[in-house]
């Protein structure tokens, strides 16, 4: 791979990956279908655990008034209820870590999953709107839906956010809660891909990005996927968070018809 070719690959993969964790398109499909019309058959541990960093800072960045509240109030009512939303994908995960791995390298059954999504987001449209605040029980029905999106082609914050919504809770704190679960297991993830490369290190030593390729996805990644969050957010403010479902069932589709 040449340098160029190098940053070309990197640059779309941050793209995607910033625009795609946060909008409900399902970023693990996404990247998924985006390596396989790159030609990429495995782009390097080292740069999925820094483009996930990067939309972990994004995160941070969006909510930090939020972040900082519930640090200096001692909300630790908030907190338990993000550590219980992230136990179903905790234990899915170890339960069908190989089943689940597996599907990543089935591009169809990932466009089957986005279309999916796409009925589901497209279902949201007739879901009547609520003003609820996240209770215990809407945290771990979102932390439900949540462990459904450990599939590929199955959209976290679609996932998490219809859940909310059927659960009639508030959008805007639906979304402020959706995001900071999130980030819980995006590092846990990063921490697992870290430990994977430092295992498989002199073997994929000759593969590997290097870190300024890496560093430079990271910082694109999170400035992408700050201005995804402010579109997210502005979907659910003005009603039509729906209108990602008809996207996922095309780029489903076409995913089963091309691939």
């Amino acid at each position: 791979m040449t340098e160029l070719t190098g940053f070309v690959n990197v640059t779309a993969l941050s793209v995607l990956q910033g625009v795609a964790e946060f909008l409900p398109i399902s970023s693990s499909g996404h990247l998924v279908i985006g390596q396989h019309l790159l030609g990429l058959n495995e782009p390097g541990m080292r740069l999925d655990v820094m483009l996930h960093l990067g939309t972990l800072v994004s995160i941070f960045a969006f909510y930090w008034r939020t972040i900082r509240r519930i640090a200096v109030g001692f909300e630790w009512e908030y907190v338990l209820k993000i550590g219980l939303s992230a136990l179903p994908a905790v234990v899915v995960y170890f339960l069908f870590k190989d089943f689940i791995e597996g599907l990543f390298e089935n591009a169809k059954m990932v466009g089957a999953l986005l279309m999916f999504t796409g009925a589901v987001l497209v279902g949201t449209r007739y879901l009547p709107r609520g003003s609820r605040d996240i209770d215990w029980l809407r945290a771990f029905l979102m932390g439900c839906g949540q462990a459904l999106a450990l599939l590929p082609g199955v959209s976290r914050s679609g996932m998490t956010l219809a859940s909310a919504r059927g659960g009639r809770a508030d959008p805007e704190k639906s979304a402020e809660f959706s995001f900071l679960m999130s980030a819980p297991l995006i590092a846990g993830a990063a921490m697992l891909e870290a430990l994977k490369s430092l295992r498989a290190a002199e073997a994929a030593s000759g593969a590997e990005i290097g870190w300024g390729l890496t560093a430079y996805g990271a910082v694109v990644a999170a400035v992408v996927g700050y201005f995804s969050l402010r579109l997210l957010v502005a979907a659910l403010k003005g009603r039509w968070f729906w209108l990602f479902g008809p996207y996922c069932l095309a780029s489903g589709l076409l995913t089963l018809i091309l691939v």
